[in-house]
């Protein structure tokens, strides 16, 4: 498949079951198209109390361009480990493995009134804290702003923090987000951190997820 159709709310029938997912919704675009791609879905589901992040990745391609489509309500503590299992999987394919190929997060673009892309291929989560030794940015959930270095600060002030500290030795900077924080709004967070921190760097900070 070449072309991925814009729609805010991916259907899958399978079995005569209709399942739907969410999508977050931003008014900044990212990446506004991408071809060649293999749509994954994660959908919300319940059992009893519980959330559950059902997985349909039946039409993912390891050497194509992966389109993850996740449902904003889910929280982050069930998402990641099954977005790390997937991305383990296609890193440790080397048979198959196309190196232009990436990783993108979907989500509505209310401005354009189509999907829009924000990529994640090189970011590595880790569902632990991170040590003191890094240099820490706190993502909290239900807050706008983020905690970095005994400060409050918008996202878009992060790189300005950063250089403005002086270090004995400059520490590894890493993001940690609250594992009860919805999806969408780790997206919102994503979109935020793309345009403002990470477009240009080479190596990406590691997301702690907990």
């Amino acid at each position: 498949m070449k072309y991925f159709s814009l729609i805010i709310i991916c259907l899958l029938f399978s079995c005569e079951k209709k399942q739907d997912v969410l999508l977050p919704k931003s008014n900044i675009t990212i990446v506004k198209d991408v071809q060649d791609l293999s749509p994954i879905y994660i959908f919300f589901e319940t059992d009893g109390k519980d959330t559950i992040a059902d997985v349909n990745r039946k039409s993912a391609i390891i050497s194509t361009n992966w389109i993850f489509n996740i449902d904003k309500r889910l929280p982050l503590k069930v998402v990641i480990p099954e977005v790390m299992k997937l991305q383990e999987k296609k890193r440790a394919d080397s048979a198959h493995k196309n190196e232009n190929a990436e990783n993108y997060y979907s989500y509505a673009d209310s401005i354009g009134k189509n999907l829009a892309f924000v990529p994640f291929t090189k970011v590595y989560y880790k569902t632990e804290k991170p040590s003191r030794e890094n240099l820490v940015v706190y993502f909290r959930k239900g807050k706008k702003q983020v905690f970095m270095a005994n400060k409050e600060i918008k996202v878009s002030e992060i790189l300005q923090r950063f250089y403005t500290i002086k270090f004995e030795r400059v520490p590894d900077l890493v993001f940690f987000f609250d594992k009860n924080m919805t999806y969408e709004e780790y997206i919102q967070y994503k979109i935020l951190l793309q345009k403002h921190v990470t477009y240009n760097l080479d190596k990406l900070p590691v997301e702690f997820i907990n």
